[in-house]
């Protein structure tokens, strides 16, 4: 052991008890009541502090890119910054792949990467080295982990410094404004998980989505709006808007379309459109309804295969007034997946102008789905996958978004 490693004893000589009652309780004590009040740019040094508790050393934390790819290291006072994770192929990367404590023997100790995650968003990693790790040291790391990642979330709405260092590229103006727009691109719960992934992440600008789960019922939607730049960002932050307002007065899919359809036409005139999806999933009972409005038809996956593409009465998009839309009902079964997209995944032209197409599309759905991960590592290794098929070129916006019913337990 190395010297300086402190260890907390039992009420008999017992490191393990002392550690997870009394030590344990003072040091998250000391980060619940220090974090509360301490600034962003102070909380290396506050998270530096507890893990060295341990006798930890070499804390590092990590967050996801915009992009999806990397694992970027927080450089923030008392932290080891460390280069950029690969999310694929890096010690890292597997731990926020799994969701899971990962622990690497080295010839200095051990180190143990640990999943910063909030509601199923996976925020990033924290990296720790320790001479050995017991399991009284597992269940006080992965508390903290979930303190730092609660810190993050509060911390993140009033400071850039978290912004810039998930920022690998420069990113435009338009998409600045979605990224403000959106709401955490993975959710968790019980009974339904989430992910989304917007390509390219730092140039878009007409696509979105947003959701919201009100007890029992998960509301989402997705929006396209036409073009490019800052006009479709304007749009599309206009149609998310009344969206939310609509279904924030617990109005019905066909109204929330009425009143979507209204904002935009006001707002833009008749020349200008957002196509658009607005769903509701009951999670008790597994009833998915959903309305299109000039959408690409969602995929229903089942057993790791695309069993059906979600064909329906379609409605104008929304902006051109079309008529009150019909609803859309299918129940599904436990471990169903909707997986909804933009136009921009599929109407990509390959080299002599093929279409890249709905047919390649669910083929690499469902050999992404043969590798039987969680939804956000779906969603993510899904749009890699597919941007890589399509030669590497996004000309277009291209979004795609993952439900998953896991039953009503």
């Amino acid at each position: 052991m190395r010297p300086g490693r402190r260890r907390a004893p039992g009420p008999h000589g017992s490191a393990g008890t002392g550690r997870s009652g009394g030590v344990g309780e003072e040091l998250l004590g000391a980060l619940l009541d220090q974090g509360h009040e301490v600034p962003p740019h102070l909380l290396g040094p506050l998270v530096a502090r507890a893990v060295g508790r341990l006798g930890g050393r070499e804390t590092s934390v990590f967050l996801q890119d915009y992009g999806q790819v990397w694992l970027v290291p927080l450089p923030l006072d008392g932290l080891t910054a460390g280069d950029p994770q690969p999310i694929e192929s890096s010690d890292a990367g597997h731990a926020f792949q799994a969701a899971r404590p990962l622990e690497v023997p080295r010839t200095d100790g051990v180190r143990v990467y640990l999943p910063l995650q909030d509601g199923g968003d996976q925020l990033g990693v924290m990296a720790v080295t320790l001479d050995e790790v017991v399991e009284d040291d597992r269940r006080l790391l992965c508390r903290i982990a979930a303190l730092v990642a609660d810190m993050l979330m509060a911390k993140d709405g009033y400071t850039d410094l978290f912004f810039r260092a998930r920022r690998s590229e420069p990113m435009t103006v338009a998409a600045e404004i979605q990224w403000a727009l959106l709401p955490p691109l993975a959710m968790s719960s019980p009974r339904v998980r989430l992910a989304g992934v917007l390509e390219p992440a730092y140039d878009v600008a007409g696509d979105s989505f947003d959701y919201a789960l009100n007890g029992d019922l998960l509301h989402v939607a997705m929006v396209d709006a036409m073009g490019h730049g800052l006009d479709a960002a304007t749009m599309a932050t206009v149609a998310i808007g009344a969206y939310r307002h609509a279904r924030r007065i617990s109005v019905g899919l066909s109204e929330i379309y009425a009143f979507m359809d209204r904002a935009v036409a006001e707002q833009f005139g008749p020349d200008h459109f957002v196509t658009a999806q607005m769903m509701r999933l009951d999670t008790a009972t597994g009833r998915f309804q959903w309305v299109n409005a000039g959408h690409p038809a969602p995929l229903l996956i089942r057993g790791r295969r695309v069993v059906r593409q979600l064909h329906g009465p379609t409605t104008l998009p929304v902006g051109f007034g079309g008529h009150e839309p019909l609803i859309s009902e299918l129940d599904l079964d436990r471990g169903d997946r909707i997986m909804c997209f933009t136009d921009g995944l599929v109407e990509e032209h390959l080299a002599g102008g093929v279409e890249f197409g709905e047919e390649q599309l669910i083929r690499w759905v469902e050999r992404v789905e043969r590798t039987a991960q969680k939804v956000p590592a779906v969603a993510r290794s899904l749009s890699h996958a597919l941007k890589l098929a399509r030669g590497g070129v996004t000309t277009d916006d291209a979004t795609l978004l993952l439900i998953e019913w896991r039953g009503p337990a």
